[in-house]
């Protein structure tokens, strides 16, 4: 992501088992911004631009959590990767609904 004011890049990266809170696994700018993105591009990982949650993910430690606070934006994110990738979490089916 491109902070226009000071023309640095940002970027960040999550890891989601489906089973605990979402985990902060990198962020940086500049260079090591650019390497997240091209790592996430070349394993087809969605990218998601939003610099007011990057921000607020950009104050947490390294490997950890995300607070329960960012729980529904995170939620809106890992969805928006899920639709992007036709993946679906377990135990729901194509309609988005929970299988039978």
């Amino acid at each position: 992501m491109k902070d226009k004011n000071r023309e640095t890049e940002f970027a960040l990266a999550l890891d989601y088992d489906g089973k605990s809170a979402p985990r902060l696994t990198a962020k940086g700018r500049g260079e090591v911004a650019r390497q997240i993105i091209e790592i996430a591009e070349e394993f087809g990982v969605p990218l998601h631009q939003d610099p007011e949650l990057s921000a607020l993910l950009a104050q947490i430690p390294l490997g950890d959590e995300i607070p329960e606070t960012l729980y529904r934006a995170i939620a809106e994110v890992i969805a928006f990767a899920y639709i992007l990738t036709g993946k679906f979490p377990t135990g729901y089916g194509k309609s988005g609904s929970p299988s039978d």
